[in-house]
């Protein structure tokens, strides 16, 4: 059996002002070991069973990131590794690898138990030791955090952007295409025997038709009929252009105003006409798409802009929280409707300014946000519930989802760092750390009130600070 001494522990930094003792009490409780290169000392999901501390050697530690496992640093004598008193983290997050022949001394966790009834100096090091790692670790998973999150909202930006920017593109190749044939529709149109009352009579009339405000809508089926009946309307008037059915029916064209528009011009124009309102009609809805998906790309810049907040500094400034509600909305868009997630806004209307760091409240209500839509994607009927008011001196937000809620078990330990409900790869188990920091700091607090279809995070932040 391998020997250790009281001396060998003394020269590890954490113990070396604890009495000799308690070091005696911990080889008396413990036994020594030596560990070959390649050998585990524990890993991911490992429920701790000994704290260990290295008297020899070197240990790779890996840790999750994202969706990879990855080394994030070297641990070797003088560390101290496994289970620590006070400390939640029965299970391992991490994986210590051997990568130099090793000596540790493994003492039982349930002995560790005893160490804080029994002996404060040697407690004390080991407490001092946890929030070390505690502080640590906690560094490394917030930048895993911050870069997870990133990512989500660079996907679903992402898309939101393309889908845009290619209907641009392609409304902008056809306009060109329009472009290219008006030479020929104007040698059609010169030629026609249009005199002034009648090209006046059928502005007119083309004009009330596209104004009219109540039009129907009409279901998949119903609109293929009724494209259907004026395309045959049109072939029997010898109008052969198959693309003027579906801007008709788009612009809201009944039969009759067909008929009306043909007794306007002599049967020998009707045709060229027909050809231009066919132009015209389908240059105009180009242009509105255009102006369209312009304007989602602004609202989309625009959003990301609110949400980093990019155009003030990071000091507390009196700020409108539904404008950074709608941001995060906007940028997390994409997961939402992927999820088939209805949201309902219930905003008050007189809500006052809040004065916080509008960069850190996003950050809230993105954490809060993204883990009500995680819990009801698959559902299938998720519904995402945002209510604002205010309670006195203070605002209260409130993000409600009907996903199958937070077991009472563990509902106490949801804001301690690392704890995680999904899967390996999926979450770190720090938004909701990140959440009660922020909100801490902004002098507030936030509550869980959770049942199966019904959970509730509740923040309160005060609306001035006094």
């Amino acid at each position: 059996m391998v020997q250790c001494t009281v001396d060998e522990l003394k020269s590890l930094s954490p113990l070396a002002e604890v009495p000799n003792d308690q070091l005696k009490w911990l080889l008396d409780n413990g036994k020594c070991r030596k560990m070959a290169v390649g050998e585990m000392m524990f890993d991911i999901g490992d429920t701790f069973t000994s704290s260990n501390f290295i008297l020899e050697g070197k240990f790779s530690v890996f840790m999750q990131q994202g969706k990879q496992i990855n080394e994030v640093l070297i641990t070797e004598r003088g560390d101290i590794n496994g289970y620590l008193p006070f400390s939640r983290g029965i299970v391992s997050i991490i994986r210590i690898v051997c990568i130099k022949e090793a000596l540790l001394l493994e003492v039982p966790t349930g002995k560790i138990i005893e160490v804080t009834k029994l002996h404060y100096e040697l407690t004390a090091a080991l407490v001092h030791t946890m929030l070390s790692r505690v502080r640590f670790a906690a560094n490394q998973q917030q930048q895993v955090e911050k870069m997870i999150a990133l990512g989500k909202l660079s996907a679903g930006l992402a898309h939101e952007l393309n889908n845009p920017a290619a209907a641009i593109g392609r409304n902008a190749s056809s306009l060109a295409k329009l472009f290219d044939n008006i030479p020929d529709l104007f040698k059609q149109t010169a030629d026609l025997k249009f005199n002034t009352d009648a090209a006046q009579l059928f502005q007119k009339s083309l004009h009330f038709i596209l104004s009219r405000e109540h039009r129907q809508k009409l279901s998949v089926l119903e609109k293929s009929d009724k494209e259907d009946e004026l395309a045959s309307w049109l072939e029997d008037h010898g109008i052969d252009d198959y693309s003027l059915p579906e801007i008709l029916v788009y612009e809201g064209f009944e039969l009759a105003d067909l008929e009306m528009l043909s007794k306007i011009p002599s049967s020998e124009a009707m045709v060229a006409v027909f050809k231009w309102l066919s132009y015209h009609l389908t240059t105009g809805k180009i242009v509105k798409e255009i102006e369209e998906a312009s304007k989602r790309i602004s609202e989309l810049v625009g959003a990301v802009k609110s949400f980093s907040h990019m155009d003030r500094g990071g000091d507390k400034q009196y700020i409108n929280v539904h404008i950074g509600l709608e941001s995060t909305l906007t940028l997390l868009d994409y997961k939402i409707k992927t999820g088939y997630i209805s949201v309902i806004r219930d905003f008050s209307a007189d809500l006052p300014d809040v004065l916080a760091s509008a960069g850190e409240l996003n950050q809230v209500w993105t954490n809060l946000i993204d883990n009500a839509v995680d819990a009801m994607t698959g559902t299938g009927s998720g519904i995402l519930t945002i209510n604002t008011k205010q309670e006195r001196n203070n605002l209260t937000v409130t993000i409600n989802d009907n996903g199958p809620g937070v077991p009472k078990e563990i509902s106490s330990m949801i804001y301690d760092p690392f704890f995680t409900t999904k899967g390996i790869g999926k979450g770190t188990g720090l938004g909701l750390d990140v959440v009660m920091r922020i909100v801490n700091q902004h002098k507030g607090t936030i509550n869980l009130k959770s049942v199966p279809g019904n959970t509730s995070f509740i923040v309160c932040i005060p609306i001035n600070e006094i």
